[in-house]
């Protein structure tokens, strides 16, 4: 008997689901040829008999369970369920994939120390990763933080900057507050663009799941059941990153990303980061991570940028140094 039939799609995010461009979407409407099925965003209609009809919605629940349950959805999954093999996650697994973002891209550690801050937050409540720009530094930790999020890890993301003003002037930005600080918070936004469906991104916002504000607004809070980051640390002092790091509620997982080169506070000795770390770094249950221009992953000549401007800090530091040995000999 020819049937409609209404099959609404709860729980999941259907972009991901279906995968990019539809892909994971048309192969599974390749195993029911003799059943027409039209989806709108949750909603699927199918028409056709009504036993194909069931079995198509028993194989798509079960495909649901799983991605419910491993947060992943590919092809080697579809074919494993709707052509009734044996379901073994361990082969979907793409090695040393940290979650997939949007349109199926694989976010993954590239580097010896992207990968050595993944190792280490298995192993620690705390971690400290500080080096160059490009090096994937907070790239690297808001995927981890993702990934936990999806495995249920933890109930919400908050991410943090200082709102330190790197040459130019907040006040005269125009816009309310949070209109002059989102552009100064935007890198934090782009890589969770990149990892997460707009849609749902816009409600974890909304709901307080995913949370993005300036430090200050740390200040008095306890923060449990969450995966914190805050970014751009060598722009704390000694006694902000005391303040943001005793924020640590109970399963929550810290981690604290700068470049201690970079730093945009009036005086670069008020930096807590490189003391912060030092007096730290022995206690248990803390990691540091180094990274250098080898981890650098933007443009390729962003590495030789680097080199190149750390090599005359350091020429101009050892020229103050004999200028100050000279006024000493003549005193």
């Amino acid at each position: 008997m020819t049937i409609e039939k209404l099959i609404l799609v709860e729980g999941v995010d259907t972009v991901e689901l279906y995968g990019p461009a539809n892909s994971y979407y048309n192969k599974i409407i390749s195993y029911f040829p003799k059943i027409k099925v039209v989806a709108r965003g949750n909603s699927i209609k199918v028409f056709g008999e009504e036993v194909e009809i069931e079995r198509f919605e028993d194989k798509l629940m079960t495909l649901i369970d799983v991605y419910s349950k491993y947060q992943r959805v590919n092809e080697t999954l579809i074919e494993q369920v709707f052509e009734d093999q044996e379901l073994d996650i361990t082969e979907t697994m793409d090695g040393d994939v940290l979650v997939y973002g949007n349109n199926g891209r694989m976010i993954k550690a590239r580097t010896i120390n992207q990968k050595r801050l993944v190792d280490l937050y298995d192993k620690n409540d705390l971690l400290f990763a500080v080096g160059p720009a490009g090096s994937g530094k907070t790239y690297t930790a808001i995927a981890l933080a993702v990934r936990a999020l999806k495995n249920k890890e933890v109930k919400r993301i908050i991410l943090t900057r200082p709102a330190v003003e790197a040459g130019e002037k907040l006040g005269f930005l125009p816009g309310d507050m949070k209109e002059k600080l989102d552009p100064y918070l935007q890198p934090l936004y782009d890589a969770l663009n990149d990892m997460i469906p707009q849609r749902k991104l816009t409600t974890y916002m909304e709901d307080g799941t995913v949370q993005i504000a300036p430090l200050a607004y740390m200040r008095g809070r306890t923060l449990d059941n969450a995966f914190v980051i805050l970014d751009e640390a060598q722009n704390t002092t000694f006694t902000q990153l005391k303040m943001f790091l005793t924020r640590m509620g109970r399963n929550a997982k810290f981690i604290v990303t700068g470049d201690i080169t970079q730093v945009d506070l009036p005086r670069k000795s008020d930096s807590g980061l490189a003391r912060g770390i030092k007096i730290l770094k022995s206690i248990k249950n803390i990691g540091v991570i180094e990274f250098d221009t080898r981890d650098i992953v933007r443009h390729p000549l962003v590495k030789y940028i680097v080199n190149a401007f750390e090599a005359e800090i350091e020429h101009e530091e050892e020229l103050r140094r004999l200028r100050r040995e000279e006024e000493r000999g003549e005193g």
